[in-house]
């Protein structure tokens, strides 16, 4: 096969061995960002949004100021004003479609009665057609295995079939987002049929749109081979889209159609853009990646109801990205372990700082007090209720200090120190311990006693014999 765009050995040479060296002209010392107050993309340093506009058609609440800290809560979005749930209830309620009705409300600002929504849906259904052979000229032409990519080119194409492409009037903008609309369904849908059939050598069928069906039906419909769906699949399909819908300003490919109609450019550029900004994995494209993270599982366990092989897998996964499975339950990439917590499983001192924590020093484990309004009384050394001390301080004995050391050492990839009151306790169950090593579940060496990542899945059941 031909190889285009330069796709050969000498170019690819060239461009890996002058890659680094364009890449390193570019570089900018991040400390730059900081000191003139830039941020890098839509988040900042911490993770939090940026502010990069005002909108009155969506919001997202996913956290709330509480005592001056930013604490995540339950997640709440309205449209225009409605609660999701109150829309997205009523329309269970109804047992109707609602996707036309929502955008109208998105759209105009306010849900429409039973003629609006009746004109609206006509307009729409009226719109919901593909100029003469643009299937065939555009969508079967080149077709591409990712879908953002097909309707990026089948929008910029429609603007060839428009005489008013490039009119800025709000009446003329209007019908062409409307138009769009329309037709998305049938560029999504095509375009993956042309890829299944032209690529994965499938077979190809066009079923056009019923126009007395709703958005989410007609998907169906114009998805499946004998155009048959279940109606809890297509309500399924119908509230997926509205809570798709969901754009209000803040995410990276609405944040595009601002700065791209800010030029003044023309709603099939600005639409395109959007589309190639929600491609990147790290927005809309995440969906891909976790279709190809469910093919990936699929490809490598057979039995989805064995725990222990999907376990393994998981364990895999992790291995592949550079993380160590330092803890039973944690893994870090190296030099992030947890330093708290390694000190922890290590039986180390550690203070106790507010109400209700709790602390170990001298051998001696002890809590703050629970009660709130205690804690504060004793800080300020005023009278408490000393019953509030649910956990009075307490020496451990040497028995269950060795008992700690033990089941919370052997949580660790390290292990723990074999000392002679140890071995003499696998001396005395010396056929069980044996056979936990023959099965590799108990490793000794360097002095030291570990699980395994095998053992750590029955570490119970050893670490009972042991203490």
């Amino acid at each position: 096969m031909k190889k285009h765009l330069g796709q050969t050995p000498s170019v690819r040479e060239y461009t890996e061995r002058l890659a680094p060296v364009a890449t390193a002209s570019c570089a900018i010392d991040p400390a730059l960002y900081e000191e003139y107050g830039v941020k890098r993309g839509l988040r900042d340093k911490n993770g939090k949004g940026v502010l990069a506009g005002l909108t009155n058609i969506s919001d997202i609440i996913s956290s709330k100021e509480i005592g001056g800290e930013t604490v995540p809560c339950e997640g709440e979005l309205y449209y225009r004003g409605y609660d999701i749930n109150s829309l997205i209830g009523g329309i269970l309620k109804d047992n109707r479609f609602g996707f036309e009705e929502i955008a109208y409300l998105l759209l105009m600002g306010n849900l429409p009665d039973k003629a609006q929504l009746a004109e609206f849906k006509s307009v729409l259904s009226g719109l919901g057609t593909l100029p003469t052979n643009f299937v065939r000229d555009v969508v079967m032409k080149a077709p591409s295995g990712d879908m953002m990519n097909t309707l990026a080119r089948s929008v910029l194409t429609l603007a060839s079939y428009d005489a008013n492409a490039a009119s800025l009037d709000y009446a003329n903008v209007l019908r062409q987002c409307l138009a769009l609309i329309s037709v998305f369904p049938m560029l999504a849908v095509y375009g993956y049929h042309a890829y299944n059939h032209y690529v994965c050598n499938d077979s190809f069928y066009i079923h056009r749109p019923d126009h007395s069906l709703s958005m989410a039906e007609n998907i169906l419909r114009m998805l499946r081979p004998d155009c048959k769906y279940s109606d809890l699949e297509a309500k399924v399909l119908d509230i997926a889209l509205i809570l798709h819908m969901e754009h209000g300003g803040g995410n990276n490919s609405t944040f595009t159609t601002h700065v791209v109609t800010s030029s003044g450019s023309d709603t099939y550029s600005t639409i395109a853009a959007a589309l190639c900004s929600l491609k990147g994995p790290k927005h809309g494209g995440a969906n891909i990646k976790v279709v190809e993270m469910m093919a990936d599982l699929k490809k490598h366990v057979r039995d989805k109801s064995d725990e222990e092989e999907i376990s393994a897998y998981l364990l895999s996964l992790l291995r592949g990205q550079g993380y160590e499975h330092y803890e039973i339950s944690n893994f870090a990439k190296p030099g992030f372990a947890s330093r708290h917590n390694l000190h922890y499983w290590a039986c180390g001192e550690y203070y106790a700082f507010g109400a209700a924590a709790h602390g170990y020093l001298n051998g001696r484990r002890f809590s703050v007090v629970r009660d709130t309004d205690a804690y504060i009384a004793r800080t300020r050394g005023e009278v408490y209720d000393e019953s509030c001390d649910d956990f009075p301080a307490g020496r451990i004995s040497d028995e269950e200090a060795e008992e700690e050391r033990i089941f919370l050492g052997l949580r660790t990839a390290e292990g723990i120190l074999l000392t002679p009151a140890l071995e003499a306790k696998l001396e005395s169950q010396a056929a069980f311990f044996t056979r936990c090593e023959e099965a590799g579940l108990l490793a000794r060496n360097g002095g030291r006693l570990r699980l395994t990542e095998e053992g750590w899945r029955v570490s119970d059941s050893i670490i009972t014999k042991l203490i």
